[in-house]
């Protein structure tokens, strides 16, 4: 069992745990360094971080776990799709495989997590990176609940075709990178009438939307004092807030750094991955 500090950001209560999907991609040799989990944002998977965690297994010289969040990829489907419930299964998670004080990594909605978790459970995180996120309540993209939709109109066609969901959803979302992005969660069904659909609960998700906006009210209450590192694409609407605000941001997070990715938006990543990982190698080390 790890050991660790509990400070809840809202009324405490229990929350059933959703056994988390996951890719681990070793060291190239036994190290003593402490692993790296990374969280998905919303409609990702572990599938979107392949080539990145076994570049970042290499060059950071230790484990790194990829985790499919609930109701995403390959893990469990359940109603309640908070930050706090996906917090509790981050830390499950950790429990379960023994991970002490690893380094968490979270994209967008995953930042969202990982920051809950630094900001309740300080002394279970070694160090915190947060990609294109702020620990803010921000307005959420109203794309979204347009890509919600989408899914739904997919789904209800019965494609059989992935080129043919592609063509419905250019009605929706123009660029073909966000395209392809959204239809790694379309998959053929096991039944034998080749029809695609999608794996993600559509459905739960949209009734979420209204609260992946949110952070916690609370959170300006507590901070989470290990080295952080806040990751923003320079053309991402979320990169003005994090460059306004530097006294929020470190009242949270007081050992703080802001590097931010010109060029890039929302998905710097996956449009920056050379840029990305020489600001994470920089910041995260090879030695422990």
């Amino acid at each position: 069992m790890l050991r660790q500090a509990f400070r809840p950001l809202t009324t405490i209560r229990s929350y059933t745990t959703v056994p988390l999907s996951y890719t681990k991609y070793p060291a190239p040799q036994p190290s003593q360094n402490a692993p790296l989990i990374v969280c998905h944002g919303l409609f990702g998977s572990k599938q979107n971080w392949r080539s990145l965690g076994k570049s970042m297994s290499v060059r950071l010289s230790r484990d790194v776990y990829t985790l499919d969040m609930r109701n995403h990829g390959e893990s469990p489907h359940a109603e309640e799709h908070t930050y706090d419930a996906m917090s509790h299964d981050l830390v499950s998670f950790m429990e379960h495989h023994k991970l002490e004080q690893p380094i968490l990594l979270g994209h967008s909605m995953g930042g969202k997590v990982v920051m809950t978790t630094a900001l309740q459970h300080p002394t279970l995180v070694k160090k915190l990176v947060v990609v294109d996120i702020a620990p803010f309540s921000l307005p959420l993209s109203s794309d979204f609940g347009m890509y919600i939709d989408a899914m739904r109109k997919i789904d209800q066609a019965n494609v059989k075709k992935q080129s043919e969901a592609d063509k419905m959803l250019q009605e929706f979302e123009p660029d073909m990178g966000i395209r392809m992005f959204l239809l790694t969660n379309l998959k053929k069904s096991a039944k034998q009438d080749g029809q695609y659909h999608f794996r993600i609960p559509y459905d739960i998700l949209g009734k979420a939307l209204g609260n992946m906006g949110d952070f916690s009210k609370m959170s300006d209450q507590l901070n989470y004092s290990g080295p952080t590192l806040f990751i923003a694409g320079g053309k991402s609407s979320y990169c003005k807030p994090l460059a306004q605000y530097p006294d929020k941001l470190k009242a949270m997070f007081p050992d703080y750094r802001l590097d931010v990715v010109e060029g890039a938006g929302h998905w710097v990543h996956a449009e920056k991955p050379d840029v990305f990982m020489k600001y994470v190698t920089n910041f995260v080390g090879q030695k422990d």
